[in-house]
């Protein structure tokens, strides 16, 4: 780590103190940048919300470009790693699912970022993402595979998909009823349950950020 936190006491449901703010990116396209809501209504400022609950003493930087492809993330990874940061998110791919990319593509550029990240000692939570079955079994399983393999290569923290709070009852229905009428994106209340499901996981990349693990 370029910065040093010391004395950090982690409570179980939070924490109890910390000598400095953690600062975490959250490096991603428009799930990240908060497409089609107003701004307190994204999920960084649902997340920034969620983490100060917990008593997390963390600022949540919004990198996420809505469009981007990891290509994209890729291109921009060096100079969102400013040295100021302590650990990023990364939740990159539904673009290129959208265009039909080589999966070959999508992991060796989200290899470069979780480079980029090691080479900076910023702590990673690699957020998955699914690639529907339209494109075939080959595809599918060629693209989902990308996200937990490239987490244990580079021992980044590793959150299975992005959307996993949507369906916690598994009712399609009730899912679609938190998507905007794109059917891409989340509204609000789909947003709240997307903090709900990734926040421990941001919480354990805090914890890793500020011991400097």
């Amino acid at each position: 780590m370029r910065k040093v936190l010391m004395s950090v006491a982690f409570a179980c449901c939070g924490f109890a103190a910390a000598a400095e703010t953690v600062a975490i990116a959250a490096l991603g396209d428009s799930l990240t940048q908060g497409y089609g809501l107003i701004e307190q209504e994204g999920f960084v400022p649902q997340m920034r919300q969620w983490l100060a609950a917990q008593g997390a003493d963390v600022r949540l930087i919004n990198a996420g470009v809505s469009g981007d492809t990891t290509a994209g993330g890729a291109a921009r990874v060096e100079w969102t790693l400013t040295p100021d940061v302590d650990g990023m998110i990364v939740a990159l791919g539904g673009n290129d699912v959208l265009r039909g990319i080589d999966p070959a593509v999508s992991r060796a550029n989200l290899d470069a970022i979780l480079t980029a990240a090691d080479k900076a000692g910023v702590e990673v939570l690699l957020v998955g993402m699914e690639a529907p079955g339209n494109y075939g079994p080959e595809y599918k399983a060629a693209f989902d595979a990308i996200y937990p393999e490239l987490a244990a290569a580079h021992g980044a923290l590793y959150a299975g998909s992005f959307f996993a709070g949507l369906n916690a009852e598994g009712d399609p229905d009730a899912a679609r009823a938190l998507m905007q009428s794109d059917g891409i994106h989340p509204n609000a209340k789909g947003v709240t349950r997307i903090v709900e499901n990734l926040g421990p996981w941001v919480l354990k990349l805090v914890e890793r950020a500020a011991q400097g693990q």
